[in-house]
């Protein structure tokens, strides 16, 4: 082989090791821009709900001027089961609540429809629960609950439909959750009827209200919950 030829053979085998060096160097690049990037990109968060954040016309009146540590008050209920449920069985997780009637022709249906949907995507989260509490406890026995649970293919493991004192749902409603735009008293007059679904995280605070009719409300609410449950692996 004369000197050119080794010369440009040896050149060729230079700039081969260099090409492969170069796409090495060229793909290390990539992945440490994307790590940066990734780094300095924001996390979703969801804001934690005081009532002095929230619609006054949802907020009971002693609390309009609240603006940190609110969560919800603790309640001793009775579900679907003739199981006393309380906030230990709720301690350590997210859960989804909401207020309801079995009796309800209008706005029930719908919302119990859309809370099956958010159950079937969260059965096997051992992260996620489910409550809804009855406005017409004396109406709504353990019986009636059952009943109604059965109808609607309420997981007992997931899902508890509660009963109970009047006056406590009624102020959970108003105080705890701010779903409620009326007044009242929780007496027998008394009335509640809110189409709100309210997610609730680990330490009892609120972080999102969704509109229990809308299908895609419940898109959003199921989002809701992947952005909470990432905040507390990080």
């Amino acid at each position: 082989m004369g000197f050119t030829a080794l010369f440009l053979h040896s050149m060729r085998k230079f700039f081969s090791q260099f090409k492969f060096f170069g796409m090495v160097l060229g793909f290390l690049s990539i992945i440490i821009i994307y790590l940066i990037y990734t780094a300095l990109q924001p996390k979703e968060r969801l804001p934690v709900y005081n009532p002095a954040m929230v619609n006054p016309e949802l907020v009971d009146s002693t609390l309009l001027d609240v603006k940190k540590y609110h969560t919800i008050a603790d309640f001793t209920l009775i579900n679907q089961n003739g199981e006393t449920i309380s906030q230990k069985d709720y301690k350590g997780k997210i859960y989804v609540a909401d207020f309801f009637f079995t009796t309800c022709p209008t706005i029930c249906p719908i919302m119990t429809k859309n809370m099956a949907l958010v159950q079937e995507q969260i059965l096997d989260d051992e992260e996620v629960l489910l409550l809804s509490h009855s406005v017409t406890p004396q109406i709504d026995s353990v019986a009636q609950l059952k009943k109604y649970a059965l109808e609607k293919g309420v997981n007992d493991h997931k899902w508890n439909l509660v009963t109970g004192d009047k006056k406590q749902i009624y102020e959970l409603a108003r105080k705890s959750y701010l779903a409620v735009k009326t007044d009242g008293d929780g007496g027998p007059f008394d009335m509640i009827h809110t189409e709100n679904f309210i997610l609730v995280d680990k330490e009892k605070r609120i972080r999102g209200f969704y509109d229990g009719t809308q299908k895609e409300e419940m898109d959003k609410l199921l989002n809701d919950i992947k952005i909470l449950k990432a905040s507390y692996s990080e």
